[in-house]
């Protein structure tokens, strides 16, 4: 079925009407379906999180902090900052049960102008340049084994890429449950290679090698070297509020939602600092600073002709990083338009298979686009603060409504404590990296002002020419016809919430 569209730019649809709970039929009215279970929430956050941050960053961490104990504590408190963060989203998820993650909670704390921002920084840097890093990890890795002696041809890299984002994007396409399918069966290869990297370690440390644990504090770091190292940790962890962006699909989740979070990111704090454990146990302070990606200089020092079983098992690890990212990314930008932040069609989804095609397909544009700059790492400084900062706006925001709507219903309530410990930590990120990276933080800081005015032009400026608006109706109507596309059972808007 597909809708059409009026002269303001509106469906004729009964479908943009606001429809209680009650009056909706399920079998008539194409919605996203709550198609993922409590196992596939966990698999979600946990197939998120551990991309190729854990096999990368533990390089990242010990560069800035010089020291063993130093590394594994940061390790640590990144896991409890993590957990944290995930409990206050909890409470923001079962609140305002859209998806769109911290887009949707900015939104009804603080409004359009200040959601858009957010929206704004995903579209150009953050989502984009997030899936492209992970896919490039994975096309590494995987071509490692063809190439041992030397590095992988940088095209053949990024064709590998590509090809993984487009085959990603399909299967998302055709069924949500084949995508949490590949999420699943992912996220079980990645915590089997981290088990046997965590098992050959401790093995390794009980007979005998324990001489890099020796004066494990001693190291050459202040409270600004210790707050990057503090990025360099929660990139591993990116992904602990993930779930949040799916909570319209997520099978009771007023339930769900606390529960997969209380299994998930325990599990996730663990297996990474017995990873870093691990790593230390074997890897010299020199053989981890020089390495550029520890799990294989680990593989090759512990497993011999054996190593190349360790990119395998990361390139599986981060094919899964993409996957969820992809799923997610889908969702906010849905959400977006659904509040008009975005085109329209970015809302619709397939008459059958109700997955949502343009929000998809957009992300994996995107993402393609960004496997043309060759420095692409780069742009993950930019965006490193802002990131947190709108993470800490998320959690204002929960106090905030908290106090403008005291009597509003919360299935989840965490203690005031919580929230107050988080967003200092999140002010200690925010801060202290500026000495010895200011032009990134102007650089992040212009870029997500720069969507002022694309938000007064393209957003707040309602008469538009004529011939502008027939033209963009007209693209609408034929993508929808082409890709058999409608707009969803309408939810209430954030808007009105």
């Amino acid at each position: 079925m597909v809708s059409k569209i009026n002269g303001t730019g509106n469906t004729d649809s009964t479908m943009n009407k606001q429809i209680e709970p009650f009056e909706t039929d399920e079998e008539d009215s194409p919605k996203l379906q709550r198609k993922i279970t409590l196992v596939n929430g966990v698999g979600l956050i946990v197939g998120t999180i551990i991309g190729s941050g854990i096999f990368v960053s533990p390089t990242g961490v010990y560069q800035a902090s010089h020291s063993v104990g130093m590394s594994i504590l940061i390790w640590s408190l990144s896991g409890i900052f993590s957990m944290l963060g995930a409990l206050c989203y909890a409470e923001l998820g079962t609140s305002v049960t859209r998806s769109g993650g911290d887009y949707a909670y900015i939104y009804v704390a603080f409004g359009p102008l200040a959601a858009f921002l957010r929206l704004w920084m995903a579209i150009l840097i953050i989502r984009p340049t997030t899936q492209a890093i992970v896919a490039i990890t994975f096309a590494e890795y995987a071509a490692k084994p063809f190439f041992p002696e030397c590095r992988p041809p940088d095209n053949a890299i990024r064709l590998l890429a590509a090809a993984c984002l487009c085959l990603l994007t399909a299967i998302n396409c055709l069924s949500t449950r084949w995508a949490m399918r590949i999420q699943d069966v992912f996220t079980v290869a990645k915590l089997v290679a981290l088990v046997a990297i965590i098992m050959t370690g401790i093995y390794y440390l009980f007979t005998g090698h324990t001489e890099n644990f020796n004066d494990a504090f001693e190291g050459d770091y202040n409270l600004s070297s210790i707050a990057l190292s503090f990025y360099s940790g929660l990139f591993a962890f990116g992904g602990w509020n993930y779930l949040n962006f799916v909570t319209e699909e997520l099978q009771d989740p007023y339930k769900n939602l606390p529960r997969a979070i209380w299994i998930a990111l325990p599990v996730v704090t663990g297996v990474y600092v017995l990873a870093n454990v691990a790593y230390f146990a074997v890897l010299s302070g020199v053989e981890m600073e020089s390495s550029y990606a520890v799990a294989l200089s680990f593989g090759m020092k512990m497993y011999g002709s054996y190593s190349w079983i360790i990119p395998i098992f990361v390139a599986l690890s981060c094919f899964g990083g993409v996957n969820g990212i992809l799923f997610t990314s889908a969702r906010l930008f849905l959400t977006g338009s659904q509040e008009n932040h975005l085109p329209k069609l970015f809302s619709y989804i397939h008459v059958k298979r109700e997955t949502p095609i343009p929000s998809l397909i957009f992300t994996c544009v995107a993402s393609l686009a960004m496997l043309f700059v060759r420095d692409v790492i780069v742009l993950i400084n930019y965006y490193g603060q802002i990131l947190w900062f709108s993470v800490a706006a998320s959690i204002v925001g929960m106090l905030l409504l908290r106090y403008k709507q005291p009597n509003a219903p919360r299935p989840i309530r965490v203690h005031t404590s919580i929230p107050v410990i988080f967003l200092c930590a999140c002010a200690f990120l925010i801060i202290f990296p500026i000495p010895d990276q200011p032009m990134n933080t102007v650089i992040g800081a212009a870029i997500t002002l720069s969507g002022i005015p694309v938000y007064y032009l393209c957003i707040k400026w309602q008469n538009k020419p004529k011939k502008y608006t027939r033209i963009v109706e007209k693209l609408t109507v034929f993508l929808q016809q082409l890709m058999e596309l409608t707009s969803p059972e309408a939810t209430q808007l954030l808007s009105q919430t």
